[in-house]
């Protein structure tokens, strides 16, 4: 069975080193798994971020969760960014719409050490709503700009300086965020007091 994430495109990505590790993968889910991947994201109606415990995904989506929770995955994010995450817990969630006070500019919190997002959106059109790599706490001040298409992931190391967000936009923006984190306290931090497994075990029994 072919899989939905096309794990040759990751591992063939080339990791940027500044300003901080990172990789973008314009492609990073199978061609002809897109269309039903997109097709099969929860309805979020609201702004913020939502645990998989308060959504409904279908089908392709609910396997692309499970490879995203596989070994294979994780070797390559800690390959690339040059971070052992194998035994590190995973944190996930879902965000559906953009509200004009999201994107601003951040770091990550320090209990964080990757985050991997991944865009469901139809093709991009709009000058906002693109993630921006920066290199200083200025808008404009970036490396990359990232449209958040259908399939495209960028991956990141957690530093100091690793700022990012994104010009005003209000609308549809879909996407899943995919934290490995420090311990199970972090887990718990963010939120997520089950952890990855209970989830993963929730959503496919």
């Amino acid at each position: 069975m072919n899989k939905i994430l096309d794990l040759n495109a990751l591992s063939s990505a080339a990791t940027n080193s500044q300003p901080y590790p990172h990789f973008v993968v314009d492609s990073s889910i199978s061609s002809e798994f897109v269309k039903e991947v997109l097709n099969d994201f929860p309805e979020i109606h609201s702004g913020g971020s939502y645990a998989l415990a308060d959504v409904d995904p279908g089908p392709r989506f609910k396997e692309l969760l499970e490879e995203l929770n596989g070994q294979e995955f994780r070797e390559i994010i800690s390959n690339k960014l040059e971070i052992d995450l194998h035994d590190r817990p995973m944190v996930i969630t879902l965000r559906g719409l953009s509200r004009a006070k999201d994107g601003r500019i951040h770091t990550d919190s320090k209990s964080k050490m990757a985050t991997i997002l991944v865009y469901f959106n139809e093709p991009w059109q709009d000058k906002g709503g693109r993630l921006r790599i920066l290199r200083s706490e200025n808008m404009e001040d970036f490396v990359s700009e990232v449209a958040p298409n259908a399939g495209t992931m960028i991956a990141f190391k957690v530093t100091d300086n690793c700022w990012h967000g994104y010009t005003a936009y209000e609308g549809s923006r879909q996407s899943i965020q995919i934290n490995f984190v420090e311990d199970d306290r972090a887990v718990t931090k963010h939120g997520k007091r089950h952890g990855w497994t209970a989830k993963i075990k929730k959503l496919f029994s």
